[in-house]
């Protein structure tokens, strides 16, 4: 049976990139494109940047961790690569659609693996409407911002904003506010993974917003509608014991 053939990914940090020349020269570094498995070598931002940049060749990816953080990765270890990776457990994750409307009325669309935020831009509190599935939930919500978290993104500013942990199988996303005024210390929602959001920003000229999609931000919105898109997997591999699930159950145990 012949070897997998792996593609090899860096971050730019010296660490990593020591990494990805001992791991090639021992494995050797096919394209991308021509690869059974992806090794993103970095931490958990790298790891997010490979995967929007892969998702067009539906390959497992699998990280170790180089970087500050690794959350979505594998402890880095030189030795048996090739075992762990025939031994790893893979987690299929999609990600969220965000589809933003400016000021100008341009629209702006992206995807999000972790989560969809809207933050205020300006020294003012931000106000929201909020609409789920078409129907009104929310008049308005006067906060610094709010967010929508996939269950894989939900340890991430998600949790910083003291939202939920949700498990990867739950089909449930979080809708979360940052500094909620108004209701007060509102902490947002869970919502079903088929539910679609809508932002709409109140009086954007005097109080303007901004929203960004995993690192892909859009200024001056006025409406951002967010939903799951299930035509777009991401395939994560774990070592065994060590995948999503077990690391958001123990997450909330710590």
């Amino acid at each position: 049976m012949p070897r997998p053939k792996i593609a090899f990914a860096a971050s730019p940090v010296p660490i990593a990139q020591a990494a990805l020349r001992t791991l090639s020269q021992a494995h050797g570094d096919v394209p991308q494109a021509e690869a059974d498995v992806i090794v993103a070598l970095g931490g958990d931002g790298f790891m997010l940047e490979t995967l929007h940049a892969t998702q067009g060749l539906d390959v497992p990816v699998y990280g170790m961790n180089r970087g500050t953080v690794g959350f979505l990765m594998n402890e880095y270890h030189e030795v048996d690569l090739r075992q762990r990776l025939d031994e790893a457990e893979e987690e299929e994750i999609n990600p969220l659609a965000m589809t933003a409307l400016t000021v100008d009325g341009a629209m702006h669309e992206a995807l999000a693996i972790n989560e969809v935020s809207l933050l205020r831009a300006g020294p003012q509190a931000a106000k929201l409407r909020i609409t789920v599935d078409g129907k009104l939930r929310m008049n308005e919500l006067v906060c610094d911002g709010a967010l929508l978290a996939t269950p894989a993104g939900s340890t991430a500013y998600n949790y910083s904003a003291h939202g939920p942990i949700l498990p990867i199988g739950s089909d449930v996303l979080a809708l979360t506010a940052m500094s909620a005024f108004r209701p007060r210390r509102w902490r947002g929602a869970l919502l079903q993974k088929s539910a679609v959001v809508r932002f709409d920003v109140i009086d954007p000229q005097k109080r303007p917003v901004m929203a960004d999609a995993d690192g892909s931000s859009v200024r001056n919105v006025v409406s951002v509608e967010i939903r799951s898109e299930p035509a777009v997997r991401h395939r994560i591999l774990f070592d065994p014991g060590h995948g999503l699930e077990e690391r958001l159950i123990r997450e909330q145990f710590a």
